[in-house]
């Protein structure tokens, strides 16, 4: 593994994407780093705080790679991801993921409907899942329900067209539509006397320029979340592993895109 990743070569690596993932029950995190175009793994380090970016800046540039030539950086709204971004790589703008922030809204939308749900138990009944689903993906009886629960002018009601909305603002054709979108989307949220969902609408006044970034870079964690499903499936088959270590060698394994061919 170590002479493998010795021959690896990051001086075209110009894009990254970082996430972090659980190593253990409790509290213990690895966080991964990966090439955003060529899609594989760069550098796994324990860890999810700001000094996980500078760690990686460092086996970066020991395998060629210039963090000055880093362009982009896509990332969720953690903080310490943010700062590290800003620390150490001087000229990436940051992308926040657009299913991070989708996932803020339906967190949100899921306590709406909790909170409705023990004020109003036999309307709400079976509608927990007919509200994460999009339209065209609803079932005859939840479209029903839906339908039903709308016409009542429920907060969940209200706070699931907004999560439409938030979604649609994905659909626009360039970056200033999209902006557009979002101004219509956060003066509808902020004033939608929901508290979850003004909580969602001040986060995104707060990231706004990392959420319009997606229009330029079109960059998203999907695949890194598909890894890291990856990982923790070889995680589990192991029963788990005794360090975080072996568990960052079998992400090399499994997305490092190594040369294992002995030399001739």
């Amino acid at each position: 593994m170590q002479i493998a990743r010795a021959q690896v070569d990051h001086s075209d690596v110009q894009r990254v994407g970082m996430d972090e993932t659980s190593a253990r029950r409790g509290q213990d995190y690895v966080t991964f780093f990966f090439d955003m175009d060529q899609r594989r793994l760069l550098f796994g380090t324990e860890g999810k705080d700001h000094e996980t970016v500078k760690v990686f800046a460092e086996d970066f540039t020991a395998h060629n790679g210039s963090v000055e030539n880093v362009t982009d950086a896509s990332l969720d709204m953690s903080k310490a991801f943010i700062k590290g971004v800003r620390e150490t790589l001087p000229n990436a703008e940051i992308t926040f993921d657009p299913f991070h922030l989708i996932k803020h809204m339906n967190d949100a939308l899921s306590k709406v409907r909790a909170e409705e749900a023990k004020i109003f138990p036999e309307q709400m009944k079976d509608s927990r899942y007919a509200f994460l689903k999009n339209p065209e993906n609803l079932t005859e009886k939840q479209d029903a329900i839906l339908t039903r629960l709308c016409s009542y002018r429920l907060k969940t009601a209200r706070a699931y067209l907004l999560k439409l909305a938030l979604q649609d603002v994905y659909f626009a054709d360039n970056r200033d539509d999209g902006e557009s979108r979002l101004k219509s989307w956060y003066n509808w949220a902020i004033r939608s006397q929901i508290d979850q969902v003004r909580k969602v609408a001040k986060t995104v006044k707060n990231h706004w320029n990392g959420i319009l970034a997606w229009f330029d870079s079109k960059l998203t964690n999907g695949f890194i979340e598909a890894i890291n499903g990856l990982i923790q499936s070889a995680k589990r088959r192991a029963r788990g592993y005794r360090s975080t270590k072996n568990m960052i060698n079998m992400a090399y394994l499994v997305a490092g895109k190594l040369d294992f061919r002995l030399p001739t």
